[in-house]
């Protein structure tokens, strides 16, 4: 399966110039916890992200002022990405080599297409786990019906 089949497709996107103040009301306002950075010139083309916990450990921790703070001098840069082509695999080995839990994918272009994180592949992870499980269970019961029907077949001769 593809990252785009997984991402979510509406991605909130906010200006390197604008302020973390913004930032965090963006998020409060959409209930995420992370923003797209994108350049002035060209919305779709991310440059970088910004998370809460950015917001809180390099802006207010340090006690700098969030309305004086332009998101670029505290977001992440340059952005780890996934194109929309990865694979799930894919997108979890990059994300675990980076340390990092949200990704933008983009298309051919390089264009801002979706955001996938780790709570999006996490269900889909249970479901293969969960089938790997219900094989192996089955294996198991194959195998016993087998030594039991053998055993069965030993003794009645």
């Amino acid at each position: 399966m593809s990252v785009s089949e997984l991402c979510k497709r509406v991605v909130v996107t906010i200006r390197r110039d604008a302020t973390v103040e913004d930032a965090a009301h963006m998020m409060r306002a959409s209930h995420i916890g992370n923003v797209v950075v994108v350049d002035a010139a060209d919305t779709r083309k991310p440059v970088g992200i910004i998370t809460d916990r950015d917001i809180a450990v390099e802006v207010v921790a340090q006690g700098l002022v969030p309305a004086h703070t332009k998101v670029e001098s505290v977001m992440s840069a340059p952005v780890v990405s996934l194109s929309e082509d990865d694979s799930f695999i894919e997108a979890l080995d990059k994300m675990a080599a980076r340390g990092v839990r949200r990704v933008p994918v983009l298309d051919r272009d390089g264009r801002l297409k979706g955001l996938v994180s780790v709570d999006d592949l996490v269900p889909l992870l249970a479901r293969e786990l969960a089938k790997i499980g219900a094989l192996i269970r089955h294996g198991q019961a194959a195998e016993m019906r087998k030594t039991k029907n053998s055993f069965t077949d030993e003794f009645a001769a």
